[in-house]
């Protein structure tokens, strides 16, 4: 594999792992306003970040190309509302979306189809999270300062069973 190829590919991992830093301190932040179905819908987001950044590790291991860690760098511990901590979330997604296209564009100019085929599922997945996400910042914008709309869409979220 390219090192700048695996390089990539270790940074990008880094960022799932932020990521899913990122959605289980929003987790925990709603867990204390007792917004259990946003909470629950966070931390499996986090559970979904961190096997994004575990695929990519076992493929890299499946490579032969060496895995390195960084250091992960510590989400802000100050959230607002459902709304401001759901837009926050959408514009993290539109950031890795980036991330990942310009990690697909290095693999095509490296010539590395295994990566290009490994990327491909990943820019899917992508299309699904800012899908998902951006709903429900739909759902909250509608909602806005309505307390039972916000619970009735705590509900809904309470019933995600899956990191998927």
């Amino acid at each position: 594999m390219d090192s700048a190829v695996q390089d990539s590919l270790n940074e990008q991992i880094g960022k799932e792992l932020y990521a899913a830093y990122l959605y289980l301190a929003m987790s925990a932040h709603f867990e204390l306003k007792s917004l259990l179905g946003f909470a629950k819908w966070m931390r499996f987001q986090a559970e979904e970040e961190l096997g994004h950044a575990m695929r990519l590790f076992d493929y890299m291991n499946r490579r032969g190309a060496a895995v390195v860690f960084g250091g992960v760098e510590a989400p802000s511990g100050e959230f607002a509302g459902p709304l401001k901590n759901f837009e926050t979330a959408l514009e993290h997604e539109k950031k890795v979306t980036k991330m990942i296209h310009e990690l697909y564009d290095l693999a095509v100019k490296k010539h590395d189809h295994a990566t290009q085929l490994e990327l491909q599922w990943f820019i899917t997945e992508q299309v699904e999270e800012e899908d998902s996400i951006g709903t429900i910042v739909d759902q909250l914008r509608m909602a806005g300062d309505n307390e039972a709309a916000i619970f009735m869409l705590d509900r809904e979220l309470a019933t995600r069973t899956t990191a998927e």
